[in-house]
């Protein structure tokens, strides 16, 4: 992966807490779920397998459309270690508009009474329209984290 972006913040919960909300497909991508101008009024749909995206090997899918351009994308869960980090990365080639196949993941820290979050992602362009992932590729991996 040729890019790389992430951020740090703290936040008051235990460890195990943002974990658990973190370790749930649905609510990382349900900002996707709904129509937005971000999306150009599409949306995109999470299915999970029989391993929720909660274990090494499941998958999480997602498909729908931004700006009426079909999306989708297959992503695998590589590691997971509650409750201090998970990563997921894509396997095929992902149908996306401004960033390629990509690895995302997080990590929880112990700090105080709550945590340490660390939010990343490593990306490739996309194959088609590299000077769309060129313009605009940083933009969308920041939003992502």
């Amino acid at each position: 992966m040729r890019n790389h972006y992430e951020d740090q913040t703290a936040i008051a919960a235990a460890p195990e807490r943002v974990f658990a909300f973190l370790d749930t497909p649905e609510r990382l991508a349900g900002h996707m779920s709904k129509p937005s101008w971000k999306m150009g009024g599409g949306r995109m749909t999470v299915d999970v397998d029989s391993g929720g995206g909660q274990a090494v090997g499941s998958h999480i899918r997602l498909s729908g459309s931004a700006f009426g351009i079909p999306l989708a994308l297959d992503e695998v869960v590589t590691r997971r270690a509650p409750p201090r980090a998970k990563e997921r990365e894509t396997v095929g080639v992902p149908k996306l508009l401004v960033i390629g196949a990509y690895r995302m993941g997080f990590e929880v820290r112990p700090s105080g009474g709550g945590s340490d979050l660390r939010i990343f992602v490593d990306y490739d362009l996309p194959s088609r329209h590299g000077w769309l992932g060129s313009l605009l590729g940083g933009m969308y991996a920041r939003s992502c984290v």
